[in-house]
C-alpha cells in the first residue's frame, strides 16, 4: 500500500500518535517506509495480507483526519507483492 503525504511535519505528528496508542496498531505490517520526494513524502507499507493493511488503515485514518491531513477520495494504492526479502524474511 502506498499513499502521498505533503511534508515531514504532517507525517511525524500522526506517526507519533499512532506509536503512543495502546494495543498493536501495526499488527500485520511487515515493513513501513517513508520516502522524501520533490513534492512531499511517499509512504509505503508492506503487510502480511490485504486484511492486515485494511485494519492498519482503519487505525490510521481517524488520526489523520483529526490532525487535518489532506484526504484523498480514493483509497491508497495497493498491489500484491511478487517477492519479499530481507533479514528474517
Amino acid at each position: 500500500m502506498s499513499a502521498p503525504a505533503p511534508g515531514s511535519g504532517q507525517y511525524d505528528a500522526p506517526n507519533g500518535e499512532l506509536q503512543a496508542q495502546s494495543g498493536d496498531t501495526v499488527a500485520g505490517c511487515l515493513s513501513h517506509v517513508c520516502v522524501a520526494t520533490g513534492t512531499g513524502l511517499e509512504i509505503y507499507d508492506l503487510g502480511e495480507s490485504q486484511e492486515a493493511m485494511d485494519r492498519f488503515g482503519a487505525a490510521v485514518m481517524p488520526v489523520a483526519q483529526r490532525m487535518g491531513l489532506p484526504q484523498s477520495p480514493a483509497p491508497p494504492a495497493s498491489s500484491p507483492v511478487h517477492t519479499y526479502g530481507g533479514p528474517g524474511a
